[in-house]
């Protein structure tokens, strides 16, 4: 099938379809390959080497950039060549902060430190830069009744090209992490802010977790991680990974718990990723090495159970 325009592809991808997009083909069955599994690391390291090293040592092929955009050239150079001796991918660049905050000032230097980030991502080649959407509130990343309202997705929508365009990277891309209470709240969402931003370095970071907002997403949350994955596959450039737990407590209570306490299928969350094998997925959220070790070894247990390399 010959390329497509980003448009067609994501009505495409939106009904299952395989395609051709960027010069690679999809499809809901692709090639199952390895995972880059990767997350914080607690021992303290002071060169690329050294910090590569721990990484391999742990058992990951994915990391967080450890580095600040104020780096000079030299080193962050040095961080690619460690990364690439030692087949670590540099999965994403947090530009964590609120571009849709009411204040001015706020929300001004959120925009600056995104493209900050950014052009960071770029120059280390990471897989993307990554900011949630934001806020309408003074929680940067808390509810609010005009967070998931057309108004605002305008605001992001143009929030985010002012992010682009000032940066223009070529080497990696800007996304937004899937939210429960901010667009992207959904697979749909996403695809509509795909087409919106119209802009070919936005791309999709996935937390499945982060979208299981009630009783109806939890218990059916195997569906909702492979419409994410039908919908928006290529256009995934990392993934975190977590775990949700449904209380019996009135009203509706969901927490967030270490992978392997909760009810979110990693055996098909897993299963879609392998689909896309240069996604890398972070552990994120937990308080101790002891708490990343357990989180990780279910995640192989899980990933040999259903023949999946995950490293």
């Amino acid at each position: 099938m010959a390329d497509l325009s980003r448009r067609s592809s994501l009505k495409l991808l939106a009904a299952g379809v395989g395609i051709t997009v960027f010069g690679k083909n999809y499809s809901a069955h692709g090639k199952k390959k390895r995972i880059r599994l990767g997350g914080p690391v607690f021992e303290s390291w002071t060169t690329p080497e050294q910090w590569a090293e721990i990484h391999h040592r742990l058992g990951y092929a994915a990391a967080l950039c450890p580095l600040q955009a104020d780096e000079g050239e030299e080193r962050v150079q040095a961080f690619v060549q460690a990364a690439r001796q030692w087949d670590i991918t540099i999965a994403e660049v947090g530009a964590w902060s609120n571009p849709l905050s009411p204040d001015s000032a706020e929300r001004a230097a959120a925009v600056k430190k995104c493209q900050e980030q950014l052009a960071l991502a770029d120059r280390i080649g990471a897989r993307c830069c990554v900011n949630i959407s934001g806020s309408r509130g003074r929680q940067w990343d808390g509810p609010h009744p005009l967070n998931l309202t057309a108004e605002t997705f305008d605001m992001i929508v143009q929030t985010t090209r002012a992010i682009i365009d000032a940066v223009k990277p070529t080497a990696t891309f800007f996304t937004l992490e899937t939210m429960p209470w901010a667009f992207p709240d959904s697979p749909e969402a996403y695809v509509r802010l795909i087409t919106a931003v119209n802009r070919k370095p936005f791309a999709v970071h996935l937390d499945p977790a982060n979208l299981i907002c009630s009783p109806q997403r939890y218990f059916a949350n195997a569906e909702l991680i492979r419409e994410c994955f039908a919908k928006l596959g290529p256009y995934i450039k990392s993934c975190h990974a977590k775990d949700v737990l449904l209380s019996p407590n009135m009203t509706t209570h969901l927490d967030e718990v270490r992978i392997g306490l909760g009810g979110l299928d990693y055996a098909v969350f897993l299963r879609e990723l392998s689909h896309f094998p240069d996604v890398p997925l972070i552990l994120e959220h937990l308080k101790t090495a002891e708490e990343y070790a357990l989180a990780a070894d279910h995640l192989r247990r899980v990933a040999a159970h259903i023949n999946v390399d995950i490293s």
